[in-house]
């Protein structure tokens, strides 16, 4: 009996929790290694594979290598365990952006403007989109709210694309 209590606590004893390889994770990310951070998320994905604040942060590292689809499979997968995080769509709606699929990132931008009304990036980026979209009179609204909210950046936008 004592022979397998002390087996038991070997086997489990030193385990990570999925928690500890995100944690560890987010160091690496902080830091910049960000495919040491991959490792460490997907190893708490492999633990808890509902972990929507993993697949999360996995996409930020994997968009810092320009791994656009992992990216945006794990912004995805983020979003289908946790569709209340506006961070996840208007950061999935770069992505898209960056593929050239214009119509699905100005909608994830506005589910995350619908989700976080105040989310200044989401009508900045809005905006830049209707601007690619050749509609530079539609993009006004959201650069002036974006604007409105903090996004400096916006000044310029307004500037070159509004009356």
């Amino acid at each position: 009996m004592q022979m397998f209590l002390l087996v038991l606590f070997c086997s489990t004893g030193f385990a990570q929790t999925a928690k500890e390889f995100y944690n560890t994770g987010n160091e690496k990310l902080d830091h910049k290694k960000y495919k040491d951070a991959i490792k460490e998320y997907t190893k708490a994905i492999e633990e808890d594979q509902f972990f929507a604040s993993a697949y999360y942060n996995r996409g930020l590292a994997k968009n810092n290598i320009k791994d656009y689809q992992g990216a945006l499979a794990d912004y995805t997968k983020s979003i289908e365990l946790n569709p209340v995080n506006a961070m996840a769509y208007n950061n999935r709606g770069l992505i898209k952006k960056s593929l050239n699929d214009l119509v699905g990132a100005e909608a994830d931008y506005s589910k995350a403007i619908e989700l976080n009304p105040n989310l200044a990036p989401a009508y900045f980026n809005r905006g830049s989109v209707k601007v690619l979209e050749e509609h530079p009179e539609l993009s006004c609204d959201d650069f002036k709210m974006a604007l409105t909210l903090g996004q400096n950046k916006a000044l310029e936008y307004i500037s070159r694309y509004c009356n």
